[in-house]
């Protein structure tokens, strides 16, 4: 048993770091408040960073899902409509499963490319590739 052991610290040893320490990827928080009629996120600018996405693309996201124009002001987004955190917080958590998180190793090291029309998620940790639609 105990040669065992020393195998496996043995192999352990060998294993490049990235393979040993696992980060799990967190949807970002959405900061967002009312004015009027209108909800904003402010923390917008923050989310994409975290997410690596155009910004573009995620506003189209939100005013197609919540069926309101939708304005990038700034840093901030600005939806016509009244919407709260836990409803905008599904649809964000929506678009990160389909569109950043890889469908295979579900890590979120993609990034988007467009050929001919069609949008494909390409993982750069793992190589694999899924169409998306949104």
């Amino acid at each position: 048993m105990e040669d065992y052991e020393k195998m496996l610290d043995r192999a352990r040893a060998a294993l490049p770091e990235k393979t040993q320490a696992f980060e799990r990827f967190e949807t970002p928080v959405i900061e967002s408040f009312q004015q009027g009629s209108k909800t904003i996120i402010r923390n917008f600018d923050a989310i994409l960073q975290k997410i690596r996405r155009d910004p573009a693309i995620l506003a189209k996201y939100f005013s197609k899902e919540l069926a309101v124009p939708a304005t990038m002001e700034g840093n901030k987004l600005v939806l016509n409509g009244k919407f709260y955190d836990r409803n905008l917080k599904d649809k964000l958590q929506a678009f990160v499963d389909a569109a950043v998180v890889c469908k295979e190793c579900k890590r979120p090291d993609t990034k988007i490319i467009e050929r001919e029309g069609i949008k494909t998620m390409v993982c750069e940790a793992c190589g694999a590739r899924s169409p998306i639609k949104f």
